[in-house]
């Protein structure tokens, strides 16, 4: 109790010595590192390989939607931003380019 006591009377009379300010603000570019490094660029990384992915399709493609729909594309409007997309025979619907997950590899496309 005591130390504590005279921890205290020290920092409010002014006498207690400077601390270097590098160590205050380490903490900090540390936590913002490692959110960097577990966040954003894993997230980053990620859109872009998504971004990549829908300028990549094409007409044919077998893929689903945010939604859950299965399809194959049966069209493209690029200055839309639409895909048409015919999930049955005689069934098509116009769906925005964005809201494709990703498209079907080989082995998912046979079921």
């Amino acid at each position: 109790m005591n130390l504590f006591l005279s921890i205290v009377a020290m920092t409010s009379s002014g006498q207690g010595t400077q601390g270097n300010p590098m160590g205050f603000f380490l903490p900090i570019i540390l936590i913002f590192a490692i959110m960097y490094l577990l966040i954003f660029r894993p997230q980053a990384k990620k859109q872009k390989e998504h971004r990549r992915m829908l300028d990549d399709m094409q007409k044919g493609d077998r893929v689903v939607t945010a939604g859950g729909i299965y399809g194959t594309i049966a069209g493209i409007k690029e200055k839309e931003g639409i895909v048409i997309l015919k999930i049955d025979n005689n069934v098509k619907i116009e769906i925005t380019r964005s809201s494709i997950a990703r498209t079907l590899t080989g082995s998912e496309q046979k079921k």
